[in-house]
């Protein structure tokens, strides 16, 4: 393989991998939004299971 060659292979793996790292961040961050919603419900819930239950 040439020098060419080789530095093209590399340069796509690099932004391969530096999309692959960006949407992995994505992820994350979108899985916390939804455990935060999720807690937030389940606490409203709570709150108006009791208010239910005392009615």
């Amino acid at each position: 393989m040439e020098t060419a060659e080789l530095e093209s292979k590399v340069h796509g793996l690099e932004t391969a991998l530096a999309v692959q790292e960006a949407n992995m961040a994505g992820a994350h961050s979108g899985t916390w939004s939804v455990m935060a919603v999720g807690a937030g419900a389940l606490i409203v819930g709570i709150f108006l299971g009791m208010a239910i239950a005392k009615s």
